[in-house]
């Protein structure tokens, strides 16, 4: 149409790890995005250890995430066969998408008691887990934590200030994902079309890694005018400040949160 102006194509970058992008992704076209899925960091697994702690040992094993999950299952299995989770061994994480996916894998049991912030809960994080253990008859004498060599201790620190004897376990590490030149040239197009995309960060480790590959592609000064979709309010620290007119969303870290995010952008 005559005069007309045209309308700035909606762009979404999603930075999860590899797999936990594609499903929000093409709700996201669905909707009228144009989608750029381009990991921040890729998770390797670490081989299992002759002092690997087994979850009979404790009362309660707190998993980070899904994938912490995943990755100590397999270790297991390195270590001695498959093996069903032991019923009376609680588990644990921080919301109800990592519930899910806990209880997608095969170890699970049906009966499995997974404690979890619930949909309702202000936030799916160490913070809201804690008030979920706090309420619990009393608090268990042994948790192992199950994470990345790298992450917050906050949750394992409230548990031991409470008398609770808590073992920390790798399960896996997260290092920055390659990008290859078609990426990267993409990325360099956008800028140049003046295209400012929508960022999804979702952890600070991401954020370093995202800020790394830009800084060292030039495109530094281009990313501090994008857009940002966090999901912990902790995160508004490791992404530019664009100031007053700088669009930052903070939501919870489920696809249906995200997605709404992104939409009310």
């Amino acid at each position: 149409m005559d005069g007309a102006v045209a309308q700035a194509p909606r762009v979404a970058v999603l930075t999860r790890p590899a797999g936990r992008n594609e499903a929000l992704a093409q709700r996201l076209r669905g909707a009228g995005w144009t989608t750029c899925v381009l990991p921040a960091l890729e998770i390797q697994p670490l081989p299992a250890a002759a002092d690997l702690p087994r979850p009979a040992h404790f009362d309660l094993v707190i998993f980070v995430s899904a994938n912490a999950a995943r990755c100590y299952l397999d270790q297991l299995a390195q270590a001695g066969g498959p093996q069903s989770w032991p019923p009376a061994v609680v588990a644990a994480t921080v919301g109800p998408a990592s519930a899910a996916g806990l209880h997608e894998l095969p170890a699970f049991g049906a009966n499995t008691t997974v404690l979890h912030p619930g949909d309702q809960a202000p936030s799916h994080d160490s913070e809201a887990l804690w008030d979920v253990l706090r309420g619990l008859p009393r608090l268990p004498a042994r948790v192992l934590l199950v994470r990345g060599t790298q992450g917050r201790d906050w949750l394992g620190d409230q548990l031991q200030a409470h008398g609770v004897a808590v073992t920390r376990h790798a399960a896996y590490a997260r290092r920055p994902a390659p990008w290859d030149a078609s990426e990267f040239a993409r990325l360099r197009r956008w800028a140049g079309q003046g295209v400012k995309p929508t960022w999804l960060i979702t952890s600070g480790e991401g954020a370093d890694a995202v800020r790394n590959h830009l800084l060292a592609a030039g495109l530094d000064a281009w990313w501090a005018d994008c857009g940002f979709v966090l999901t912990h309010p902790s995160l508004a620290g490791r992404v530019p400040d664009s100031g007053p007119q700088a669009m930052v969303k903070i939501c919870l870290p489920n696809d249906e949160s995200i997605f709404q995010a992104f939409v009310a952008a």
